[in-house]
């Protein structure tokens, strides 16, 4: 659907869900707020403008690939989608701009990220839904084992999360990942955290210490201000919360209905 406030801006949406936005005048602009939070991970990875090989797991629009392209270009991209259908579409009535190297393909992402060279990328930016639910092998320790196999040293992980509270599914990815990486990060609007909304958080995971201080800046000055939590502040949120095996993993809960805002 075409968005009437910006000429070339469209809105992809999903069994009736806001998947992706693209302005394809202006792909460094992030509709989104999961996607800016996403966007404020890939700003922090490096010294601005440096390019990095990112590995996307999940296409959509391909609104991040052609942000990464944008912010920083020369970037080797890969980028994995399971809807055949869905890249067809993209391709079709929102092309990629002249010049951009991204490599599509069409498969599950587990199985791409399990047969991907290890130490071959310097971003994994993970954001997959199958309708409304992140599927359950998506969410596993052998999945967070495969993720950090395939990051270099200092590479980093993030994923886009739903939930609410009491946030079993939020807190089973911190524990998860926690037991595989050695720092994390949540990025989250307050009144998530709080337990007064469903909505998305952003979990980065890295061997090496996450820049807070300047992931801190940026998601503060969005128009839905986040905030991030990390060390003690994320163990207590984390709780007692166990990491999740393949023979227990569930996909993320649904959202109830209007749960999730477009944009800001």
């Amino acid at each position: 659907m075409p968005d009437v406030d910006r000429p070339r801006a469209w809105l992809l949406t999903l069994d009736g869900s806001p998947q992706s936005y693209v302005d394809l005048d202006a792909p460094e602009h992030l509709e989104f707020e999961y996607a800016r939070r996403l966007g404020h991970v890939i700003d922090t990875a490096a010294e601005p403008g440096r390019p990095l090989d990112v590995l996307h797991l999940g296409g959509g629009a391909l609104t991040l690939p052609r942000y990464v392209e944008a912010t920083r270009p020369g970037s080797r991209q890969q980028v994995v989608e399971a809807d055949r259908a869905l890249l067809e579409l993209v391709a079709e009535h929102l092309p990629l701009s002249e010049g951009m190297t991204a490599e599509l393909h069409t498969a599950d992402a587990r199985d791409f990220l399990e047969a991907a060279p290890g130490e071959s990328a310097d971003l994994v930016l993970a954001d997959v839904f199958g309708g409304s639910h992140i599927p359950a092998h998506l969410t596993t320790l052998p999945y967070a084992r495969q993720a950090a196999r395939v990051l270099r040293p200092g590479g980093q992980y993030a994923a886009n999360l739903a939930d609410g509270t009491p946030f079993a599914f939020l807190r089973s990815q911190l524990a998860t990942f926690g037991a595989v990486f050695a720092h994390l990060a949540l990025v989250a609007e307050p009144s998530l955290l709080r337990g007064r909304r469903f909505g998305n958080a952003v979990l980065v995971a890295s061997h090496r210490e996450i820049d807070v201080a300047a992931l801190s800046r940026r998601a503060a000055a969005d128009p839905f201000a986040a905030r991030v939590e990390d060390g003690a502040a994320l163990r207590r949120f984390t709780g007692d919360a166990a990491p999740v095996e393949d023979e227990t993993a569930v996909p993320s809960p649904a959202p109830p209905s209007g749960a999730f805002r477009v944009g800001g």
